[in-house]
C-alpha cells in the first residue's frame, strides 16, 4: 500500500488493475482518454484503441464471455455508438466482470452536446456507479466488478470532465488476480433471438428490482448526519460542492445512482425537514423521488445546464458568491488551429474556392470558425460523408458542385467508412476529403489503425487509405501532400465538375506529433507590401502590427510555408534555423 496523487483517470486505471482486470478496449474521447493509456502501462493487462466505442464493448464482451475481467471505456457520445451492445448485453449478462467507464461531459468542454449517461442506462437496464474523487474512482471501479459478477450484468462507472481531470489523493492496493470462469454453452442466454429474449427480460426486471433493494446496504452510499433542518441527497464530484458550502447540513451520498437504492433514501427524507437533490444536469435522480410521492427542491433552483460549483450553490442557497472566477474578466482566447497545422492548409484552399464543407468531428471542426468559415455542418463522429450524401440526394449534382465533406483519419476509421461504402453503393458523387495527420489529433495524439502502432506502441499492419477506399469501389482516388496548396486546389476544381466520386487523401503530419521536426522557419524581407493576403489562413505566427507590417513569430513558426503561397511578391521566404 502506498498514497499517490492521482488523476481520477488515473485513479480509474488503477482500479481495473488492482480488480484483475485482463482486457481493456476503448476510442479515445476527452475527458475519458487518459484512463486507456494509463491501462497500457500495466503489462498485466492487454489495452487496445478500437476503430470505435461499439467495436471496443464487443471486445469487452468477448473477453467477458470467455470468462476474464473486462472493460470499455468512451465519452458519453461514445456510449450512443455503443448502445447497441450495450442494450442487448444487459439481457445477456455477463461471464467475467464486464465495466462500462463513460465519462460525461458537463459544461460541453470537449464535445457536442452535454447527454447524461444516467439516462442512457435507466433505459438500458444497466446499474451505474458513481465516484466523487480519485479514491473513489479506484474504489467504486473495484466495487463494480463485485456487483457485475453478484448481479450477473454489465455496470457502467459514470465519471465527469472535472473527477477525470482533478487530483487527490489515492491509497493503492496490489493486484487482485481473479480466476476466469469457466466457459459454459448457454443459448437461452447469450442468443438474443427473440424468444430468449422475452425470458431474459424478466431477469432484468427482477435484477433491477433486486439491486434497488440491495443497494440500500452497497458501501458505496453514505449517509453523513448534520443538522436535519435541511438534507441534500447528491452523488458524483456535486458531492463534494454540498460538503464545501453547507458542511453542517445532513447528507446522503449516492455512490449507486441507477437503480436508485429507494428504502435508503426514503428513510433519509424521513429524518430531515427539507430535501434538496443537488445532482448536475438531468434531474435523473429528483424525478424519480418526486414519483415516489415525495416533494423536494432540486432543478427548479439548479440549471441542467453545464458544471455545478460551490460558487453556484451559494448563489442558490444564500444568495450569493465569492466573486471570485465570475466577476474577473480575462482576454478571450478561442481555440485556433495550431502553426504548420495540414488542416489550416486544406481550409485555406477550400475558402479560396468559396467551397462549403459538411464536417466531422476532429480539430478540423475550427475549419467553421473565421477567417477559415468553411464548415457547414458538425453533427458526430463519421456523420460528414453521409451528409454530403444527403445534400446531393435532396438538392441534385449541381447544387453539389462547391460542397466537400471533410473527415480526419481517425473518425474515417471510426464510422466514416461505411458511409463512404452508402455513397459509392447509392451512385452517389461528390467529393469527400480525408484529412490524413496520422494521428488522433483532438484528444491529445492517440494511435489508430492507420498509424502502425498500437496502444502498448508495439509495431502493427498501417491501413492504407488510397487502397481501402479502392476496395470499397471508388475509382477516383488522389494522395496529396496537404501543403500542397496548388495540386489540392487543382484536384478539388476538377473534381466538382466530375460526375464521379472523388476521395481526396491530404496527407501531412499533425505538427504536434511526437519526433517532428521543423528545421525551417519562414522570414518577411523588405519586399513586403503590406497587402495582409498571408493573413488570410489565420496562421497565429503572423501578425499585422499598428504600423502595418508583416511579422512572423520565429518561436512559433514551424516553416510550413503555407503564407508564402498567399503572397504575390515573394516576401515570405524560408530559411534555416
Amino acid at each position: 500500500m502506498e498514497k499517490k496523487i492521482m488523476l481520477g483517470n488515473e485513479a480509474i486505471a488503477r482500479g481495473a488493475y488492482e480488480a484483475g482486470v485482463k482486457v481493456s478496449s476503448a476510442y479515445p474521447g476527452t475527458p475519458s482518454t487518459e484512463i486507456s493509456e494509463f491501462v497500457a502501462l500495466y503489462d498485466e493487462v492487454y489495452a487496445e484503441w478500437a476503430p470505435n466505442e461499439k467495436v471496443a464493448l464487443e471486445v469487452a464482451i468477448g473477453a467477458s464471455l470467455g470468462g476474464a475481467r473486462s472493460m470499455a471505456c468512451m465519452k458519453h457520445v461514445g456510449l450512443n455508438v455503443a448502445s447497441d451492445p450495450l442494450y442487448t448485453l444487459s439481457y445477456t449478462g455477463v461471464g467475467g466482470g464486464l465495466v462500462v467507464v463513460v465519462a460525461d461531459d458537463p459544461g460541453i468542454a470537449s464535445s457536442q452536446n452535454e447527454q447524461d449517461t444516467r439516462m442512457v442506462a435507466r433505459s438500458a437496464h444497466v446499474p451505474v456507479l458513481e465516484p466523487s474523487d480519485s479514491q473513489e474512482a479506484k474504489d467504486f471501479m473495484k466495487f463494480a466488478y463485485e456487483v457485475s459478477e453478484k448481479y450477473d450484468t454489465p455496470v457502467i462507472l459514470r465519471t465527469t470532465t472535472k473527477l477525470s481531470h482533478s487530483q487527490s489523493v489515492v491509497t493503492t492496493d496490489g493486484r487482485t488476480e481473479v480466476e476466469d470462469k469457466a466457459y459454459e454453452r448457454n443459448i437461452s442466454k447469450y442468443v438474443m433471438m427473440p424468444v430468449n429474449a422475452i425470458g431474459r427480460h424478466k431477469v432484468v426486471e427482477k435484477r433491477d428490482n433486486l439491486l434497488a433493494e440491495e443497494g440500500c446496504a452497497f458501501p458505496v452510499n453514505r449517509v453523513e448526519w448534520g443538522d436535519k433542518k435541511v438534507g441534500f441527497i447528491t452523488a458524483g464530484v456535486a458531492y463534494q460542492y454540498v460538503k464545501e458550502v453547507m458542511p453542517e447540513a445532513s447528507v446522503l451520498k449516492l455512490g449507486i445512482v441507477n437503480p436508485l437504492p429507494k428504502k435508503l433514501i426514503e428513510d433519509f427524507i424521513k429524518e430531515v425537514d427539507e430535501v434538496w437533490v443537488v445532482e448536475e444536469l438531468e434531474p435523473v435522480i429528483e424525478e424519480q423521488i418526486c414519483s415516489w410521492g415525495y416533494a423536494v427542491k432540486g432543478k427548479e433552483m439548479f440549471t441542467r445546464q453545464g458544471e455545478y460549483s460551490a460558487n453556484l450553490l451559494k448563489r442558490v442557497l444564500f444568495k450569493k458568491d465569492d466573486q471570485v472566477f465570475e466577476k474577473e474578466s480575462a482576454p478571450a482566447r478561442p481555440p485556433i488551429l495550431c502553426p504548420g497545422c495540414p488542416h489550416r492548409s486544406v481550409f485555406s484552399v477550400l475558402s479560396k474556392l468559396k467551397m462549403h464543407a459538411a464536417g466531422d468531428i476532429g480539430c478540423y471542426t475550427l475549419g467553421a470558425v473565421a477567417p477559415l468559415g468553411v464548415m457547414d455542418t458538425c453533427i458526430c463522429m463519421g456523420a460528414s460523408i453521409s451528409t454530403l450524401h444527403g445534400i446531393e440526394k435532396a438538392k441534385g449534382r449541381e447544387y453539389l458542385k462547391n460542397w466537400v465533406a471533410v473527415i480526419g483519419d481517425s473518425t474515417f476509421l471510426h464510422t466514416g467508412i461505411n458511409s463512404l461504402i452508402n455513397m459509392v453503393y447509392n451512385k452517389a458523387t461528390g467529393t469527400v476529403i480525408i484529412l490524413d495527420n496520422r494521428t488522433t489529433g483532438m484528444t491529445g495524439h492517440q494511435e489508430h489503425a492507420g498509424t502502425g502502432k498500437t496502444l502498448k506502441q508495439d509495431t502493427t499492419y498501417a491501413v492504407d487509405f488510397t487502397s481501402l477506399c479502392k476496395s470499397v469501389g471508388v475509382k477516383r482516388v488522389f494522395e496529396i501532400n496537404a501543403f500542397d496548396v496548388k495540386e489540392l486546389e487543382k484536384t478539388i476544381k476538377e473534381s466538382a465538375e466530375v460526375d464521379e466520386l472523388t476521395v481526396i487523401i491530404a496527407k501531412a503530419p499533425c505538427a504536434l506529433l511526437k519526433g517532428q521536426k521543423f528545421p525551417d522557419k519562414m522570414v518577411v524581407s523588405d519586399k513586403c507590401v503590406r497587402c495582409g493576403a498571408c493573413l488570410k489562413p489565420g496562421c497565429p505566427a503572423i501578425t499585422k502590427g499598428g504600423d502595418g507590417k508583416i511579422r512572423i513569430d520565429g518561436t512559433m513558426c514551424n516553416g510550413c510555408g503555407l503564407c508564402a503561397n498567399y503572397c504575390k511578391v515573394g516576401a515570405i521566404v524560408k530559411v534555416g534555423k
